[in-house]
């Protein structure tokens, strides 16, 4: 005669006669789950010894999970769904005997599919649900519940959908999926330029770059490595199977009704495949000049430069210094009806309204020369190149500012005057660079002090000597810094904001480009005819409290 399993708790010595009856009680009274639930929620036992104790009332072997190592080749033989659906996991293989932890181990239905299902002979064995799941976890991947738990549940108030190309919805609830998205909808949150999905030995990591600086987030398991790069791959239409090559695509995201797209990057790495998502939102481009951060004096040459009628204007600067920024909000002032305005970029990042934007792809061998000499037929008024690379393209836009169009490119390099050694470098002749080159903008971007917690301050001696602030310049200045709150994640910067180096072309600075000067004597030249270097537009904006000095130590190269 089979044993009630209160009264082998009580001879375990884990529950008291009392304790049992209580929950007998309740179960006549209204509570129809089985007696050792009620047990565990009264904290009467733990879930392991009702197993214990249910192993025994069948007459079936008891498994501690925990202390065991389940194979993975074993593990899988179940399929993942048919596993969580029945709380059960096969734990070892003898000849053709396959013994299964359950919850239930008079669960015939089960034990009969999976006979069907493996061919072998089912041994059941009895686990608590809590083991069971987490040894699922560890032979299949995270679960739903304890995802939720590690990322929080999405907010309702967000409806967040990933589109494909016909604009359908994704409705697929999948755990990986909303691991994702949440990814995403944190970095948006959190104002996130860049998303790095990067794999480690033994994580995931994920880290954001907010205002310039990358920030670690939470690590993922190493165990979900493969579906959410798998997951972006897809989103972003690139060949999942791929994972040798270097591969770019766009992901389109929507947010309520604010549309987001990220250009997605995939690169393979000792650990796996590194990808890395731009955010690019259209609608917090800034497109006024007014946005940049142009000191007033700046700002009135840069703006006189920009209506010219022909010649060449270089913004320089490293990656990620915001020269696309720049030059867009430059387009934008100069889209009017009365000029057709084309340009070559790669890629094109934002689209804007009433100008002729044309895509770099290498796959059919259409680079920025062969556009270029395409636009010119078009008769544009002005043309800006995404990038000067080669020499091929260089000339090509100079001869195109010496035919009357006024010409915007970029260039890799760390100030202004290095620009114009760079272009002769290339193999340009001095004489086009010195007569087409109507000026050159260098710039960097700086974190800007947050206004919610905004405070002031005295900065330290010695980082008002590497700026070479003395006090007659401090006089009736107030420095300033952010004290650190929620809004700024405690870092004291909420926001950028550009600092700009602005050469224009003199007649001195020409006959130094048509000797081939050197750029230290370019620069020294420059200076003297009043150019602003970047670190002394930095200490302007220390002076006027925008940001603080150690900002700009950081970002600027001080010279002596």
């Amino acid at each position: 005669m089979r044993r009630y399993i209160g009264e082998i708790l009580v001879e375990m010595g884990v529950c008291s006669e009392l304790e049992i009856n209580d929950a007998l009680a309740k179960q006549m009274d209204s509570d129809t789950r089985p007696i050792g639930e009620i047990l565990i929620e009264a904290e009467a036992c733990s879930a392991e010894d009702v197993a214990r104790a249910m192993a025994e009332q069948h007459d079936v072997r008891y498994v501690d999970l925990e202390a065991m190592d389940i194979p993975p080749a074993v593990g899988e033989m179940v399929a993942r769904d048919i596993a969580q659906d029945n709380k059960l996991i096969p734990v070892a293989r003898r000849d053709n005997i396959l013994t299964v932890a359950m919850v239930n181990p008079l669960d015939l239905g089960a034990i009969d599919n999976l006979r069907f299902s493996t061919g072998l002979q089912i041994e059941p064995a009895v686990a608590s649900e809590a083991q069971i799941e987490k040894a699922l976890e560890e032979v299949w991947g995270v679960s739903e519940s304890s995802l939720d738990s590690m990322l929080g549940e999405m907010t309702e108030d967000i409806a967040y959908r990933m589109l494909d190309e016909e604009g359908d919805d994704e409705t697929d609830d999948a755990p990986v999926i909303r691991f994702v998205t949440q990814i995403i909808q944190n970095a948006i949150s959190a104002d996130a330029s860049d998303i790095h999905v990067e794999p480690m030995a033994d994580r995931l990591q994920i880290r954001y770059r907010i205002d310039g600086v990358c920030v670690n987030m939470d690590p993922a398991p190493k165990r979900l490595q493969g579906p959410v790069i798998q997951r972006l791959k897809i989103m972003a239409g690139l060949m999942v199977e791929e994972k040798r090559r270097p591969q770019d695509g766009r992901i389109k995201a929507k947010i309520g009704e604010k549309a987001i797209d990220l250009r997605v990057s995939t690169l393979p790495a000792v650990y796996g495949e590194s990808v890395v998502m731009r955010l690019l939102d259209s609608e917090s481009l800034k497109l006024s000049l007014n946005d940049m951060g142009f000191d007033p004096t700046d700002y009135k040459v840069y703006e006189g430069l920009i209506k010219r009628p022909n010649g060449i204007l270089l913004v320089v600067g490293p990656t990620g210094s915001g020269k696309t920024t720049t030059l867009y909000a430059t387009l934008h002032t100069l889209n009017t009806t009365d000029r057709k305005i084309i340009t070559a970029e790669d890629p094109v990042e934002y689209h804007l309204n009433g100008i002729n934007q044309c895509q770099v792809s290498a796959k059919i061998g259409l680079n920025f020369p062969k556009i270029l000499r395409s636009m010119l037929r078009q008769a544009p008024n002005v043309i800006l190149v995404g990038e000067i690379r080669d020499t091929e393209t260089a000339n090509i836009a100079i001869n195109a500012s010496l035919t009357g169009h006024l010409v915007f490119s970029t260039l890799h390099t760390n100030d202004a005057p290095s620009a114009i050694t760079r272009l002769i470098d290339m193999g340009v002749p001095p004489f086009l660079v010195a007569t087409s080159i109507q000026g050159v903008l260098a710039q960097r971007l700086i974190r800007i002090n947050c206004s919610s917690c905004e405070e002031a301050f005295q900065p330290e001696a010695k980082e008002l000597i590497a700026l070479n602030i003395t006090e007659d310049k401090m006089e009736g200045r107030v420095f300033k810094h952010g004290a650190g709150c929620a809004k700024c994640s405690d870092t004291g910067y909420k926001g950028r904001r550009g600092i700009f180096e602005l050469m224009v072309m003199t007649k001195e600075l020409r006959e130094l480009t048509f000797e081939s000067a050197s750029t230290d004597e370019l620069r020294k030249a420059a200076m003297a005819g009043g150019m602003h270097t970047i670190a002394m537009d930095g200490v302007r904006k220390v002076l006027q409290g925008v940001t603080t000095p150690e900002e700009i130590l950081r970002v600027a190269r001080i010279e002596s």
